[in-house]
């Protein structure tokens, strides 16, 4: 397995060239999703079916494609099963974090690759896709827990410049995430 710096001078060279498309990608999804947020079907119907096409369009560009912006609407076909996996994903998470946060912290981290394997594999059920996810994630759970946290100094950043670093930094952690996906799959 490809060590955390690895990933990440990986996800650097993947998203050289491409952070326009990215974050004009990233910007129509949050006007759409902000515009509909004051709706029930914005956070609950929209929010899922654009998670699995951010998740394809990563899925694409870790495989050498060049992200189009017609594809942030390429998450709707599946958009049923995106909803029922969101929901079972919050729910599972919830029913965990009961116990402490710390089981619940875990389990999120078990859940957190079931997206993209719906993304990969539409024909799956939410179910099955959790299942998968908590499959592959049998311990990796530490390794994506250190990675997400290896982010944080640039979330940091994020947040001192108001948000405008994240035009890098959410593109480089999603494609460093993906990468790490790829390798446990």
């Amino acid at each position: 397995m490809s060590s955390r710096a690895e990933l990440k001078s990986l996800a650097k060279d993947q998203i050289k060239g491409k952070i326009g498309i990215l974050f004009l990608c990233m910007l129509i999804v949050a006007v759409i999703s902000g515009a509909a947020g004051f709706t029930f079907v914005g956070p609950l119907i929209l929010g899922p079916a654009f998670l699995i096409a951010s998740v394809r369009i990563y899925l694409n560009l870790t495989d050498g494609g060049t992200p189009v912006l017609g594809d942030i609407f390429k998450g709707f076909d599946v958009i049923g099963k995106a909803v029922w996996l969101s929901i079972l994903v919050g729910f599972f998470t919830m029913l965990w974090s009961m116990l402490l946060y710390v089981p619940g912290i875990i389990k999120g981290i078990s859940y957190s690759m079931s997206f993209y394997i719906l993304a990969e594999n539409p024909d799956m059920t939410a179910r099955e896709a959790l299942n998968e996810s908590k499959r592959i994630m049998k311990g990796n759970v530490g390794k994506m827990f250190v990675l997400a946290l290896s982010f944080f100094p640039w979330l940091l950043l994020c947040g001192i410049t108001f948000g405008i670093a994240g035009i890098y930094v959410v593109p480089y952690m999603t494609t460093t995430i993906t990468n790490f996906y790829k390798e446990i799959r």
